[in-house]
């Protein structure tokens, strides 16, 4: 599939999760707080930040490397460090099977990467595409990405990447097959329609859709809390509502069989589609211009204010002059609240 997202989703909101200036101090919706800066825990990798010596020194002791991506302000980090890396069992796997190593998405220190070359923090986090925090490549025995998650995943499917990674899964199995048995038993299993989605036959291109607008794809499961809350709350709001008119919008099952068209003309069904995608989260959000090329896509937890940035960027033909999607929310929050709305990132 021709895809031309790789130069819009690597910068995939580097403030989505960490929105410095604009999130409220104190205490935030469902336990999140913005954290300022955290220490990581002590049992971190205290590394001299060159690569290939901790990869050589990992390898030795059988052990697998991550490098977790993080920034000041970014409450989705202080959750991964404050209740992910408290809980025993997590802290235990982690320090049985990785060593990890801390590195500031903005920082300046020195770090020598797997091909030898210096460069700083920034330098090297923009050379590994990751403008979103926290972000973490679990990496195999050759400096490869076993796995990358973006954004922050919950307990028990932050356990369950770490246990694919550590059992060394990643050449015979997805992570999402690997997954999609171990959903919350605590959320809905019906999945979402809507009648004002684009109905079967699915045919997805902009030609056979007839019109211009751009293509937002759901892929989402039974079982799927976020998918609850998108649904039932964050779609809901009148700012969503407008900023999704400017859609055509197709929720797809990530395990279902049923036959499309995709947004290029290729005959498949979803399941295999969204093999193809690699779609690994549910939901994902999934963006194509006219020419059915992937522009975008969110693949982490996110809530309203990030959710409705992100449809404005696409929607608005942001992303074709500000590859920098922080900047985008930046300014977007900014503009809001000079109209006097303010911005609540948690909300």
């Amino acid at each position: 599939m021709r895809s031309s997202y790789k130069s819009v989703t690597i910068l995939l909101l580097a403030l989505l999760h960490g929105f410095v200036g604009a999130a409220e101090e104190g205490a935030l919706s469902e336990g999140l707080q913005n954290p300022g800066y955290h220490e990581p825990p002590t049992w971190f990798k205290n590394s001299f930040m060159d690569l290939q010596e901790d990869l050589a020194e990992a390898n030795k002791a059988k052990k697998r490397l991550i490098l977790y991506f993080y920034q000041d302000g970014c409450p989705y980090c202080g959750k991964l460090l404050s209740v992910n890396w408290k809980q025993k069992d997590i802290v235990r796997k982690t320090n049985k099977n990785f060593d990890v190593i801390a590195i500031n998405l903005w920082g300046d220190r020195e770090i020598t990467g797997f091909d030898g070359l210096s460069m700083t923090e920034k330098q090297f986090a923009e050379k590994k595409r990751v403008m979103y925090t926290p972000t973490l490549l679990l990496l195999n025995e050759q400096g490869g990405v076993a796995l990358r998650i973006n954004g922050y995943y919950p307990p028990k499917k932050f356990s369950a990447a770490l246990d694919y990674v550590a059992k060394k899964l990643e050449n015979s199995l997805a992570f999402s097959d690997y997954y999609k048995d171990a959903a919350s038993k605590e959320s809905s299993k019906i999945l979402y329609s809507n009648k004002q989605y684009l109905q079967q036959p699915y045919h997805l291109s902009a030609t056979q859709r007839g019109n211009s607008k751009p293509l937002l794809v759901l892929y989402e499961q039974r079982f799927c809390a976020h998918c609850d809350e998108i649904h039932k709350d964050i779609f809901l709001r009148p700012e969503s509502q407008e900023l999704l008119s400017r859609f055509d919008v197709v929720l797809l099952d990530r395990w279902g069989k049923t036959p499309l068209t995709t947004p290029n003309g290729e005959t498949s069904t979803a399941i295999k589609w969204a093999n193809q995608l690699k779609i690994n989260y549910a939901p994902s959000l999934i963006f194509f211009d006219s020419m059915g090329n992937e522009v975008f896509r969110t693949e982490a937890y996110l809530k309203a204010f990030h959710i409705q940035s992100v449809l404005d960027y696409v929607s608005s033909g942001a992303y074709k002059t500000q590859p920098n999607l922080q900047r985008f929310i930046q300014a977007r929050a900014n503009a809001l609240e000079a109209q006097g709305v303010h911005v609540d990132l948690m909300r």
